[in-house]
C-alpha cells in the first residue's frame, strides 16, 4: 500500500452569507484577518484569519446572485463548517495512497500556484476534506505572503 506523504491541518473553512457580518466574531475570539480575495474559479470570496502561531480559519461567502456550490450549501445547511483543508507535501502521492485505502477522491484540479482534491463528505465523518499542495509562487502572488502558510512555510 502506498505511503501517505506528510500532511497537516491547514485551516477550517466556514460558509457564511456575508464575511463582514461574520468576521466580528472571529475578531472577538482574537483572530487577525490577513487576506481576502475573490475565488479564481467560483462565485465566492474567501478570507483568511490567523489565531496564534499556527491556527487558521477561513470564511467563504457567495459573491453575486448566481447559484454555486456555496449557495446550495448555505440553502441546505445554513452557515457553518464547510470543509477542513489538509496541506499535503505531495498531492498526487496523497491521492494514490488514499485511493489505495478505498477513500473516494473527487474534484482533483491543478492551478498555477496550487493543486487540490477533495475527500467526499459521504465518508463516515461527514466532513468535506480539501487536500491542498502549495506550489512555488503561491505566497508571492498574495499580499499576506508566507503568513498564509502554517508556521510561515509550506510543507
Amino acid at each position: 500500500m502506498s505511503e501517505l506523504p506528510p500532511m497537516r491541518v491547514d485551516h477550517a473553512g466556514i460558509a457564511v452569507e456575508s464575511i463582514p457580518e461574520a468576521e466580528p466574531l472571529l475578531y472577538a475570539l482574537g483572530c487577525e484577518k490577513i487576506h481576502e480575495e475573490p475565488s479564481l474559479y467560483g462565485d465566492f470570496t474567501w478570507a483568511t484569519y490567523v489565531l496564534g502561531d499556527a491556527s487558521r480559519l477561513e470564511l467563504i461567502a457567495p459573491r453575486g446572485d448566481s447559484d454555486s456550490f456555496l449557495t446550495d450549501f448555505l440553502a441546505e445547511n445554513g452557515p457553518g463548517l464547510h470543509h477542513v483543508t489538509l496541506e499535503v507535501a505531495d498531492l498526487d502521492a496523497a491521492i494514490e495512497a488514499l485511493e489505495a485505502r478505498d477513500v473516494h477522491i473527487t474534484g482533483h484540479q491543478e492551478f498555477e500556484h496550487w493543486g487540490e482534491a477533495f475527500v467526499s463528505p459521504t465518508n463516515p465523518t461527514g466532513v468535506l476534506f480539501q487536500l491542498m499542495e502549495y506550489y512555488d509562487g503561491y505566497a508571492e502572488a498574495r499580499e499576506a505572503g508566507c503568513r498564509l502558510f502554517v508556521g510561515g512555510e509550506s510543507l
